[in-house]
């Protein structure tokens, strides 16, 4: 079978790998579509806080089951499923507690394991989730909607509330549509006018471009008369952005990190306590993200695909990384269709 491989920052060839064979409790995949996420284009960028090389990438995908045993999931051959793809130890004190997600030793496929960018795979039966009838496309953005979907969950944002997204990239569109099945007013707020272009099709309640001395404190005035925002929801991974929430929330808001990056922010940590702010991360996704928002896209409608700019065969996955690294600004989501 043909598989990608990042075999060091930069460096994309397309290998003939052998094909793998399913475990006990594992089951056999055939890849449909996969999603290059920001986390993947680091990789490439070697800009990427837990990568190392090489590696296979990808963790946001949809497959069709080929081979399967017999399990408690009624999963079956011929089934398009997608999968949970950050994977646990089980014993550290976050896992005991059930705070799988935030595993102090966790591997994410595509990052600290192998990740889905092949023909075929093979996946623990009890991570696969059932499709229940999404096409594979949409199927495949489940996994970066449920990033988003779990960190603006952390803010318990309440309807009506005024919310700020900052990032208007994959994860922080996700993030506005999941504030939006809220109730909430959204704003949103980038370095390029093109990706707010593409964000105002979900019906965001207003953008506002970020660049240039006093732009972002003159949004938002704008858009909050002073008052700042009741959450603000980091989407980026930069020192820059992070402070743009810290600055943004207003007294007693709330702040959400779901950005991941390497620098470090020196900033007046009193302003967490002059505005008692609460500040949350967020890592990872839980299977009740997965299974929640399986359900809701299905019967809701959420234009989930609206959010993919840019589609390639996977066998052109090399030119795909290239195209990505050289016009993230003027692109979204980008698959693979195998």
């Amino acid at each position: 079978m043909k598989t990608l491989i990042i075999e060091k920052p930069g460096k994309v060839k397309i290998r003939e790998t052998d094909m793998p064979r399913p475990g006990k409790g594992e089951a056999l995949l055939k890849m449909r579509y996969g999603g290059i996420c920001g986390s993947d284009l680091n990789s490439y960028r070697g800009a990427s806080t837990y990568v190392s090389y090489p590696r296979i990438p990808g963790h946001e995908f949809s497959a069709e089951i080929v081979e399967i045993e017999k399990n408690d999931f009624d999963l079956k051959p011929g089934i398009l499923v997608t999968g949970n793809p950050y994977f646990n130890c089980g014993t550290c004190y976050s896992c005991r507690r059930g705070l799988v997600n935030c595993c102090t030793t966790n591997q994410t496929m595509g990052v600290q394991r192998e990740g889905a960018f092949s023909e075929y795979i093979t996946m623990p039966i009890n991570r696969l989730y059932n499709g229940k009838g999404l096409d594979a496309k949409t199927l495949a953005l489940i996994e970066p909607f449920c990033i988003s979907y779990h960190g603006v969950g952390h803010a318990d944002i309440q309807q009506g509330e005024r919310v700020l997204i900052v990032g208007a990239g994959t994860i922080g569109v996700l993030a506005a549509l999941a504030a939006k099945t809220r109730g909430t007013r959204v704003w949103m707020t980038d370095i390029s006018p093109q990706k707010l272009i593409l964000a105002e099709r979900f019906g965001l309640t207003g953008t506002f471009v970020n660049t240039g001395p006093g732009a972002f404190e003159a949004g938002l005035e704008k858009a909050t008369g002073g008052d700042g925002f009741d959450v603000a929801i980091e989407a980026v991974g930069l020192p820059s952005t992070f402070q743009n929430c810290i600055d943004a929330a207003a007294f007693g808001g709330r702040v959400v990190l779901i950005g991941v990056g390497k620098k470090n922010l020196d900033f007046n940590f009193t302003l967490l306590q002059k505005k008692e702010l609460h500040v949350f991360g967020s890592r990872n996704a839980l299977k009740k993200d997965f299974l929640d928002l399986i359900d809701r896209v299905k019967a809701d409608s959420i234009p989930l695909a609206g959010i993919i700019t840019n589609s390639y065969s996977f066998i052109d996955g090399v030119q795909a990384f290239a195209d990505f690294d050289k016009n993230a600004a003027s692109m979204l989501k980008v698959v693979l269709e195998f």
